[in-house]
C-alpha cells in the first residue's frame, strides 16, 4: 500500500531506526517512546491486523514472535516485557498495518488502558 506508513518504513522512503531484520520481519524504535525501550516490529508484508496474520499468513506468527523474544534478549529485558497489538480504531490501533509493540526497561500498571 503506497501511503501506508510502515510499508514506506520498510521500502526506506521514510527513516527509521531500525534494530531488527529479517526476509520478513523488520524493528524499529518508536518515535513516541511509552517506556524506556519501545520497539515495534512488524511484518514487511501489507496485513492490516492480527486477525488478517492468522487469516493470510499463519507461519508469519512464529517469525514475528521469535524476533520479538531476540529483541527483548538484546535489549536485556530480562526483568520483564509487555507486547501490545492493537486491532481495529476501537482497539486503539492508529496505523493499520500489523505491528507489535515491545514495552519495557519499567514496571507496567495494570488494567494497560
Amino acid at each position: 500500500m503506497s501511503d501506508c506508513l510502515f510499508c514506506n518504513i520498510v521500502k526506506g522512503h521514510i527513516p527509521a531506526k531500525r534494530l531488527f531484520e529479517s526476509e520478513s520481519v523488520l524493528a524499529f524504535l518508536d518515535i513516541d517512546p511509552k517506556a524506556p525501550s519501545h520497539v515495534l516490529v512488524i511484518p514487511k508484508v501489507h496485513l492490516a491486523n492480527v486477525i488478517e496474520l492468522s487469516k493470510y499468513a499463519p507461519s508469519l506468527s512464529f517469525e514475528l514472535m521469535d524476533a520479538i523474544g531476540s529483541i527483548a534478549s538484546t535489549l536485556n529485558l530480562t526483568s520483564g516485557f509487555r507486547i501490545v497489538s492493537n486491532t481495529g480504531d476501537d482497539g486503539g490501533q492508529t496505523v493499520h498495518h500489523l505491528h507489535f509493540h515491545i514495552l519495557g526497561g519499567r514496571p507496567m500498571g495494570w488494567p494497560p488502558g
